[in-house]
Formats: C-alpha cells, sequence, structure tokens
C-alpha cells in the first residue's frame, strides 16, 4: 500500500514537473511568435526592382494622366504602367499601346474601376509600389513663372500640373548618351556600371531632377566630386558624380540643404577615379546620373542596393529642361524662372526637421 501511495505521488510530481516545464515552454514559443512576427513585418519590404517600361509607355501613360486632370475619370499613370507591369511581368519589350489604349477607353467609360480589373491581377500591387518608388515625385502640381510681355518684369507665376521633375543637363546645353546600365568597370574592382552616364561639356550646370534634400556632399575615390540627394519621402536617392575640378558645387550647399527640382547643384566634369582629392582621372568630361530606390534603410549602403537603368527616364525627362543664367561675379548658375514645389513647403512646414537660416546644416536652398 505505501508503495502504491509513494508511486503515485512520484507519477503526479512528474505530472506537475511536466505542466511547469510545458506553461514555460509555450510562454517561450509565444514570446519568440512575437518577437518572429514584429521582425518579420520589418523585413516585408520589397527586395528588387527591375525597372524596364519604356519610353513610349512612359510618354503615353504621363499624356493620358494629362489630359485627364480635370475630367471626371481621372487616370493616374502610375496605375496605368503597373496594370501593364502585371500583365507583360515586367517586361515592356511586349509593350503595345492597344493595350494601354484598351484599358483607359474602360475606365473612361465607366465599364471598369482600376479596382475591377486589377482584383484578379496577383502581381498588380508590386508593380504599382514598385513603379510608385521610381516615379513618385515627378508629376503633380506646382507654380511656375513664365515669360509675359504684357507684365511690368517681363514674366508672372501660373499654376499647373504635369511633370514636374527635370533632366539633369541644363537647357541648351549638349549631352549624348547611350543605355550603359550593367556594363563593366574595371577601376578598384570588377563591378558593374550602375548609373547612366552624360557625355558633355565641363562646366555644364548640372540640376536637380526632384525636390529632396541634400544627403552626401563631397570626395569619393570612384565618383569623384559628387552630391547624393534623397527624395523627401526618402524613397529615391539622386547621385550626381563626376562634377568639375576646383568648383563642382553651388557654392551654397551643404548637407541637409534642401533643394527643387530643376535648382543649379553642380557643375559637370570629370573628377574621379583616384584616393587623391580633387584629381582629374576620368578621360571623357560626362555626368554620372544614379537612381537608387530605398524601401529599407537597410539597403541604402550595402549588397542589396537598387539602383535603376535611367535611360528611358531620361528620355522621358528630356521634355522638361531647365533654362539657367550666369552671374559674372560668382560664376555661379541659377534659374531663369522661379518655381515652387508644394511637396517642399509641406515638408518644411510639417517641421520634419528644425532649422533656422543661420544652421549650416538645416536650411533652403533659394536658387
Amino acid at each position: 500500500m505505501v508503495h502504491k501511495l509513494r508511486f503515485k505521488m512520484l507519477i503526479l510530481c512528474e505530472i506537475i514537473t511536466l505542466c511547469i516545464f510545458s506553461s514555460v515552454l509555450i510562454k517561450q514559443n509565444i514570446t519568440d511568435s512575437v518577437f518572429t512576427s514584429g521582425t518579420e513585418a520589418k523585413k516585408d519590404f520589397i527586395k528588387w526592382v527591375d525597372f524596364s517600361v519604356c519610353y513610349a509607355a512612359l510618354d503615353r501613360a504621363y499624356r493620358y494622366d494629362v489630359e485627364s486632370h480635370e475630367e471626371e475619370v481621372k487616370l493616374n499613370w502610375i496605375e496605368l504602367l503597373a496594370y501593364l507591369g502585371a500583365k507583360y511581368g515586367g517586361d515592356f519589350s511586349r509593350y503595345k499601346e492597344k493595350n494601354m489604349t484598351d484599358l483607359v477607353n474602360k475606365l473612361r467609360n465607366n465599364e471598369e474601376t482600376m479596382s475591377s480589373i486589377t482584383e484578379d491581377m496577383k502581381y498588380y500591387n508590386y508593380y504599382y509600389d514598385a513603379y510608385s518608388a521610381v516615379l513618385g515625385g515627378f508629376v503633380g502640381e506646382y507654380q511656375v513663372e513664365i515669360a509675359d510681355s504684357s507684365s511690368p518684369t517681363g514674366r508672372k507665376w501660373v499654376e499647373q500640373y504635369g511633370l514636374k521633375a527635370f533632366l539633369p543637363i541644363a537647357k541648351y546645353y549638349p549631352y549624348s548618351h547611350s543605355d550603359d546600365f550593367g556594363v563593366s568597370r574595371s577601376y578598384g574592382y570588377k563591378r558593374k556600371h550602375l548609373g547612366h552616364d552624360m557625355m558633355g561639356q565641363v562646366g555644364t550646370p548640372i540640376v536637380a531632377v526632384e525636390s529632396g534634400y541634400v544627403e552626401a556632399l563631397g570626395w569619393n575615390m570612384y565618383g569623384g566630386w559628387r552630391i547624393g540627394i534623397r527624395s523627401l519621402d526618402d524613397k529615391r536617392y539622386y547621385y550626381y558624380a563626376h562634377l568639375r575640378k576646383n568648383f563642382p558645387y553651388n557654392k551654397s550647399l551643404a548637407v541637409g540643404s534642401i533643394v527643387q527640382a530643376g535648382d543649379v547643384i553642380g557643375y559637370l566634369g570629370r573628377t574621379g577615379y583616384s584616393k587623391t582629392e580633387n584629381a582629374n582621372n576620368i578621360q571623357t568630361p560626362h555626368l554620372h546620373f544614379g537612381l537608387q530606390l530605398i524601401f529599407d534603410e537597410s539597403q541604402k549602403e550595402a549588397v542589396n542596393e537598387i539602383w535603376v537603368d535611367c535611360f528611358d527616364l531620361i528620355m522621358f525627362l528630356y521634355r522638361n529642361r531647365c533654362e539657367t543664367v550666369k552671374n559674372p561675379e560668382t560664376k555661379e548658375y541659377s534659374r531663369v524662372y522661379g518655381f515652387i514645389d508644394p511637396v517642399v513647403e509641406e515638408y518644411v512646414n510639417r517641421g520634419k526637421y528644425k532649422y533656422n537660416d543661420e544652421d549650416i546644416n538645416i536650411r533652403l536652398y533659394d536658387n
């Protein structure tokens, strides 16, 4: 009887021990699950984009967007392109204008909405997010000065809707280019060319493609004198490299300066390929223009960077070139006609950065 009682007590103790141990494991698993979920949520962002949207598709989608700006059915050029991206699997060598026209007609005739058309397209949301990251700051409302002979100043301010991003080479300055994205580089180590080269004359004014803030400014052994500008939504990083020796930048610029699209930021040159600062080791003067997409800060300077082939984008941006003028005293160039980007005003007014006019790190770059 005593042995049976001891046996029962032993079994009971083991059961209690197992219960305690199980509860600890369950608690640990729940904690791990929550932590893992949180970690995975942070990693839930686009890891790669192969942007191959051709000039013809960019041009046609953009014109549909602008033409419909005040119509009952407003067309969004990024939605149109994302639909085609999902349809073609991202391969715009398959582009046919009829595919876009058919889509537009369905929307304009209220036969369907973009939501109903794309609800069964598995990858539409991916292409919409990816193409929004590339093109998100290109089109919108803005104010600009235009020539007006009836005005005492010879110009007037108007509000417009359309392309508010600019070609990086200023108006009236010649350049040549080809699709050289991904070709091999020789200096330093074997690497691919993750940008777009625009050959031109030394001293050619270089303008900001999109409004943003200066994130990098200085010497780089590969890019020479270079400027890195981040879009105000933080999704795009514009890289302008091989700038002019001795006078690479607009002297008003500093890290943190806010620039508007079309502002003169620097001057074309041939610096770089040297550990020695201010060296001209590039044989042919040109602007190296790069566009990096950033869905998460871990992509900013890492092996998983996403750079965009900009050849078709540059052809598209040719329609919007900023006219500049030289100040004979300072030797600086500036834009001829004023420009106000509402995105910049909103960015400054909402106080993402606290600054004042005497703060050299953060200031509005008035060019």
